[in-house]
C-alpha cells in the first residue's frame, strides 16, 4: 500500500468526521428552535456512514474508506413544555422543542474529534515515513 493511498483512506475519514462535527454544531445551535421555514421544530440530523471503495492495491487487495451516505433526521419525538405565553404554544399551552439532547450531543462532539485527530495522526505519520525516506535516500 501506497503513503498516497493511507493518506486517501485517512483523509476520507477526517471529510466524514468533519462533515459530522458540523451536523452537531447545527443540532446544539438549533436546540431551542421551535419553528423552521418546513413548520415545526427543528429535527436532529446526524450522519450515515458507510464504507468507501478506492479500487485496489498494487496487490490486488481492496482499498476502501468512508464516506457519509446520507443525512437523516431524527424520528424521536420533540420535547413538550408547557408555556402558554410562547408564541408557537397551542391551544393547551404546550411548545414542542427540538429533540436534541445537549449533553449527548457533546459525547458525539468528543467522539467525532477524536476519530479526526487519529486520522490526523495517521496523516503525520505518513508524512515523517515520507520525509525519511527522503532523508535516506539523500544519504546513499
Amino acid at each position: 500500500m501506497s503513503f498516497d493511498q493511507i493518506s486517501s483512506i485517512a483523509a476520507s475519514g477526517m471529510s466524514a468526521q468533519r462533515l459530522r462535527v458540523q451536523l452537531i454544531a447545527a443540532n446544539v445551535a438549533n436546540s431551542e428552535t421551535t419553528r423552521t421555514p418546513e413548520g415545526g421544530p427543528f429535527r436532529r440530523k446526524d450522519a450515515v456512514f458507510q464504507v468507501a471503495d478506492f479500487g485496489k492495491t498494487s496487490d490486488g487487495l481492496p482499498l476502501m474508506g468512508v464516506q457519509v451516505s446520507d443525512v437523516i433526521a431524527s424520528s424521536e419525538p420533540f420535547i413538550t413544555r408547557y408555556e402558554p405565553t410562547h408564541p408557537d404554544a397551542n391551544a393547551e399551552g404546550l411548545v414542542q422543542y427540538p429533540n436534541v439532547n445537549p449533553v449527548e450531543e457533546m459525547v458525539n462532539l468528543t467522539e467525532a474529534t477524536r476519530a479526526f485527530d487519529a486520522n490526523v495522526a495517521v496523516m503525520r505519520a505518513v508524512r515523517n515515513m515520507v520525509l525519511s525516506a527522503q532523508d535516506l535516500l539523500r544519504v546513499q
